[in-house]
């Protein structure tokens, strides 16, 4: 531990900085003042995070968010599909309750995920001064909409096949919505890919 040294009233307390310059603090002054000057002589040169790279730090972990979202949609979506495959199979004697609170719970897990992701778009925009992002999110939102509405109508055309097997227009209609699902998910992936393009593009 330092000895304090005191110093004769009026005089100069000499404080060596890291440079070998004196810091003169006057005795009688605030000491806590001349102490708090001489820390910012010392810490002058120090680098300090700019504003530009809290910002980028602020996306990345936004970014961050967004996919973990979007990797909860795609495991809500395997249990979505497990869940109506153990309905099917509970034919004839369909357990449809159970599969009425598999549709609930499954919507209400895509809610909560649009919402947030809702909010990390208005931040983007708003905060990070990236709208070209945030158009990004607003197009997949319109699409993961489209997805959802498309895999619930397959979904019935499937237990249509299923209920009447003889029937060639249900058997089209299960054909055209899988098209049209795989059409979705590829215009999502493209979505995706933008947005990571375009968000690398900046770093």
């Amino acid at each position: 531990r330092k000895r304090a040294v005191h110093a004769w009233p009026g005089a100069p307390v000499a404080v060596r900085r890291r440079s070998g310059a004196p810091c003169a603090v006057p005795a009688r002054q605030n000491r806590t003042r001349g102490w708090e000057r001489c820390g910012r002589q010392r810490n002058a040169g120090a680098p300090r995070p700019s504003l530009s790279t809290q910002t980028d730090e602020a996306l990345r972990a936004l970014l961050q968010r967004f996919y973990a979202l979007q990797g909860e949609r795609v495991e809500t979506y395997r249990l979505f599909e497990e869940g109506h495959r153990a309905y099917l199979s509970s034919a004839p004697h369909y357990d449809f309750p159970r599969y009425r609170q598999l549709v609930h719970e499954v919507t209400a897990a895509f809610s909560g995920i649009s919402r947030e992701v809702l909010q990390l778009q208005g931040r983007l925009r708003d905060e990070l001064g990236r709208p070209d992002l945030a158009q990004h999110l607003t197009r997949l939102q319109e699409r993961e909409q489209e997805k959802l509405q498309l895999t619930a109508q397959l979904q019935l055309a499937r237990q249509r096949v299923q209920d009447e097997p003889g029937v060639d227009t249900n058997q089209q209609e299960v054909r055209e919505l899988k098209h049209r699902l795989i059409k979705t998910i590829e215009a999502i992936s493209e979505i995706l890919q933008d947005l990571k393009y375009d968000s690398e593009e900046a770093e």
